[in-house]
């Protein structure tokens, strides 16, 4: 019995000493890694989408995707079909065609953790093929002196067709993560004109996906609204930002030392 309680205290007394001798880590760091969602998102234009069903002289479908490349970029592609008829001062016309925008956007928002939402910048290389129909028009006439300066036009309208234009185009958008996978987004668009091929005595006055150009000057402007939903294919681990160094301790001058007289 006495030899059980002695081996009892020996072991007590060697584990005492080898738990006090592991030292404690009162800075450790935090091992939870935070995986995002790498995928294709898929979406709609929401502004050309409700056009059609309160403009009676406009129709129009605009498709949106992106792929995540890395933590912060992206490709990104807008594809879209527009028919817009314009009554100008003295003709009406009807534009019909499609465009294709391709590019990158880079999000500068660093999201909290668990977020995936963007405040992005990127930029755009379009191309639009088209064709203009003419509805109606009238020929200014300055011979007629008491009556309208304006005659009507010959039935035998024109329709101008093989038709183009490219351009760059400058974007700043946000995408909001509503529900899982669901994004609402939101962007404006700068265009600058590159080639615009146009018809003989009739100007390009707009473009499908650049929208109304403007004369003597080849910038346009333009906005959408999406919403989108994110195909997820694979996960990364989010990349953590490099902690500054910590600054090294100061050595404190030494105790008991006299100043100099």
């Amino acid at each position: 019995m006495l030899k059980f309680i002695t081996s009892i205290c020996i072991f007590s007394f060697v584990f005492n000493g080898f738990a006090q001798s592991k030292t404690i880590d009162l800075n450790k760091k935090d091992t939870l890694v935070y995986e995002q969602p790498y995928g294709i998102r898929l979406g709609v234009d929401l502004n050309r989408l409700a056009q059609n069903f309160y403009r009676e002289d406009y129709k129009g479908l605009e498709i949106t995707g992106d792929y995540r490349l890395s933590q912060n970029l992206y490709v990104a592609a807008e594809l879209g079909n527009e028919e817009n008829t314009r009554d100008e001062d003295n003709f009406n016309f009807t534009t019909t065609g499609s465009y294709l925008k391709l590019g990158v956007d880079l999000n500068v928002y660093d999201n909290w953790y668990g977020m995936n939402n963007s405040i992005y910048i990127g930029g755009r290389y379009a191309y639009s093929t088209f064709k203009h129909k003419i509805n109606s028009y009238q020929i200014y006439d300055s011979n007629r002196y008491w009556q309208d300066d304006f005659l009507p036009g010959t039935e035998n309208l024109s329709e101008f067709d093989g038709l183009n234009a490219s351009w760059l185009e400058f974007v700043l958008g946000t995408k909001v993560e509503i529900f899982k996978n669901l994004y609402l987004g939101a962007s404006v668009r700068l265009g600058y004109l590159l080639s615009n091929k146009t018809a003989d005595g009739f100007a390009n006055i707009w473009i499908p996906g650049f929208n109304k150009t403007t004369e003597g000057s080849n910038f346009g402007t333009g906005y959408n609204y999406s919403l989108s939903y994110l195909i997820p294919l694979y996960k990364r681990a989010k990349k953590k930002k490099k902690e500054p160094l910590e600054e090294q301790e100061k050595p404190k001058p030494e105790e008991g030392l006299k100043p100099k007289r």
